[in-house]
């Protein structure tokens, strides 16, 4: 019976799931571990959040310096942080030996040359999202990766860390969606996503996003979250992309665009990927819907609601005759609240402690340098396909 079987084998109401790696609890060999010294390099907006996040897990990570090349970006650290030692030059950072870890949250342009580095200096890498700037770059950070087997590099996707996304996951891989063909997702805001600049000649250091030297833009900072998911959850990849978008409400001198529109074609599993984003409405803030025959999931970060179709509706309805089950409460728009035995925290909180578990188990963290290559490559195509106004196509050359 489909009911007791989704009650019995999910346990969606009581949220009874084992999520991967006993990634969220202390381990034996994370005991063992420690804790361990690390520095932020880049401290915008995202390394400054990095350092919060960190600062919640005292027995994990020690933060011992940070490193930025704007000067104003180190005081407003050391103020939300006294006392770390601090760097302009990745470089004489990378000297310390002291360091055994480095979270990377730069400028994009700038993702592979310090993660070779770093590397090189070996030290363990929590490098932010996307994994790369480009196809060439991440194919060869694969290749670096494997010269470096004792060393640990994990991309920051985090969104797809929470918990919520592990029991989506193992609710698509058995089969209570049914056949999925459909992926609706979207990330809006409605702002200019321009940070204020002291002086005119910082101006592409502070709003690096806006230009492409530096940025994949809105493909690379907001949706290659839900690529990555899709990605991951379906161990797959698209084999077609068509994409496009413009300038269409910020006329103020940014290359990159504030409205876009890709369309993934993952031709070997029957199924249409659309992910889009604009900069002049949030309504409908963070979307994230996956359709199956037998289903649909919404998705939020940390929220996600199961819609039965019809034909599974009915049988979830009824009172299970043998075992008594109550029935199963709906919310208001007829869905079942999908549940898990763990606190709502923010995705950074678990990536990092896949991170530091990673470390310790010497084992690949779940978002490693494979599913970032992949999503890294999805990005730089569907930019491809944005920008050059043409089909892009998956080549077998990208399956790393």
């Amino acid at each position: 019976m489909f009911r007791r079987e989704f009650i019995q084998n999910t346990g969606i109401l009581a949220g009874g799931l084992l999520l991967p790696k006993d990634m969220f609890g202390r381990t034996a060999a994370g005991d063992q571990e420690g804790r361990i010294k690390v520095a932020v390099i880049g401290c915008g907006d995202r390394g400054k959040g990095l350092l919060h996040i960190a600062a919640q897990l005292p027995a994990e990570f020690e933060v011992a310096a940070i490193c930025d090349v704007l000067d104003f970006r180190l005081k407003e650290t050391l103020k939300q942080q006294p006392g770390l030692k601090q760097y302009q030059d990745y470089r004489a950072l990378l000297d310390d030996k002291t360091i055994r870890a480095v979270f990377i949250s730069t400028p994009l342009n700038m993702h592979f040359p310090i993660a070779v580095a770093a590397l090189q200096a070996g030290k363990h890498v929590y490098l932010e999202k996307t994994m790369t700037y480009n196809i060439t770059e991440a194919l060869d950070l694969v290749k670096i990766v494997k010269q470096h087997p004792d060393q640990i590099l994990q991309v920051g996707h985090q969104y797809r860390y929470a918990p919520i996304y592990y029991k989506v996951k193992e609710m698509i891989d058995k089969g209570y969606l049914g056949k999925v063909t459909q992926i609706d997702s979207r990330w809006d805001r409605n702002n200019n996503w321009r940070r204020s600049v002291p002086e005119p000649s910082l101006e592409r250091k502070i709003n690096w996003r806006m230009y492409k030297e530096y940025s994949g833009g809105l493909m690379a900072e907001l949706l290659s979250h839900q690529m990555d998911f899709i990605n991951w959850a379906f161990d797959t990849h698209p084999q077609e992309i068509f994409a496009t978008g413009g300038i269409d409400f910020y006329k103020d001198g940014r290359e990159t665009y504030d409205n876009v529109q890709v369309m993934f074609r993952y031709a070997k599993e029957g199924m249409i990927g659309n992910f889009g984003t604009t900069l002049a409405n949030e309504r409908d803030s963070y979307l994230f819907k996956l359709k199956g025959t037998k289903g649909t999931i919404s998705l939020l970060v940390n929220d996600a609601i199961f819609y039965p179709e019809k034909s599974n509706r009915k049988e979830l309805e009824t009172v299970d005759g043998v075992t008594g089950a109550t029935k199963i409460v709906w919310d208001k728009d007829g869905g079942i609240p999908i549940r898990t035995d763990l606190p709502g925290k923010d995705g950074t909180y678990y990536s990092l402690k896949d991170f530091h578990r990673a470390i310790a188990e010497k084992k690949q963290p779940d978002s490693n340098v494979i599913t970032g290559a992949r999503t890294a490559i999805c990005v730089h195509l569907a930019n491809k396909a944005l920008y050059e106004e043409r089909i892009e196509k998956w080549d077998s050359k990208y399956n790393v």
